[in-house]
């Protein structure tokens, strides 16, 4: 089991030690795990500071790694936050800093954050729909510097409900951006512990994918607590079985590294 989306109190919305959640892997028989700490510049609620200390960062991993490097593979990751004002920010930051993982995923939309509510006031469903996906893809087209997408239909955490309009033709657009490039997708399992009936993305985006041709994706479960560590592992194998797929994807230095979903069940 490899677990790609993961936070630690390093990240400025959770409190959990490194400590606790490597542990839990290990418990749990994970091969490798991937810390993936918040960066969100400008974040627009002033109360929480997305920011990292990076050099601490870095000497915590050096640290875990010494401890547990025996039991099991700890990778550096990112989970940046793009807004299109930003992006020159975001590869300053990829000259200055290396990464073996980088998610690129859109917590702001029009400057305003999906998770107050206040980017959905005074829109209709499908307008909020199509601003999120327009921005995302703005965003995808003028950067380059990330793995892959991050739980790529927030948004429909936030309203508890899907528009009628699936935006299939601009999620498409992404597909035909990113797929050529080697960039990919991750099926996020914090979907089911927010109440939606999927992981994000829904099955749909995920066999849209398919067909447009992409194979490199990933398992995340968006831990910020250990309890949820490799949370729907098994479920989503299975589902990525059963649309066609045929691996899961790690990272080391920005490098993919495919696994057979056979072997793996």
């Amino acid at each position: 089991m490899f677990d790609y989306h993961i936070h630690s109190d390093f990240s400025a919305d959770c409190d959990t030690p490194m400590e606790k959640t490597i542990e839990k892997a290990i418990e749990l028989g994970l091969k490798e795990i991937c810390f993936t700490e918040h960066i969100d510049y400008e974040y627009p609620d002033q109360s929480i500071d997305f920011a990292l200390d990076i050099p601490s960062y870095n000497q915590r991993l050096i640290e875990m790694r010494t401890t547990y490097g025996e039991s099991l593979k700890i990778q550096k990751g990112v989970e940046i936050g793009v807004q299109p004002n930003l992006l020159d920010k975001y590869r300053a930051l990829f000259k200055e800093e290396t990464f073996d993982f980088i998610i690129c995923s859109m917590h702001t939309t029009e400057k305003k954050d999906l998770h107050s509510g206040s980017f959905f006031q005074n829109k209709t469903l499908e307008e909020a729909y199509s601003k999120y996906y327009e921005e995302l893809l703005y965003c995808v087209k003028n950067l380059e510097e990330f793995s892959i997408l991050g739980h790529l239909d927030l948004v429909k955490r936030y309203t508890k409900k899907e528009s009628k309009n699936l935006f299939h033709d601009i999620i498409a657009e992404i597909f035909k951006v990113i797929i050529p490039r080697g960039q990919g997708i991750e099926i996020n399992t914090s979907g089911y512990r927010y109440g939606l009936e999927t992981a994000m993305p829904s099955k749909d985006i995920l066999k849209l994918y398919k067909e447009c041709g992409g194979e490199i994706i990933t398992i995340g479960s968006d831990s910020h607590i250990d309890s949820t560590v490799a949370f729907k592992w098994n479920s989503s194998l299975e589902l990525l079985d059963q649309l066609g797929f045929k691996y899961v994807t790690t990272f080391d230095k920005l490098e993919p590294t495919f696994h057979s979903i056979k072997t793996l069940r």
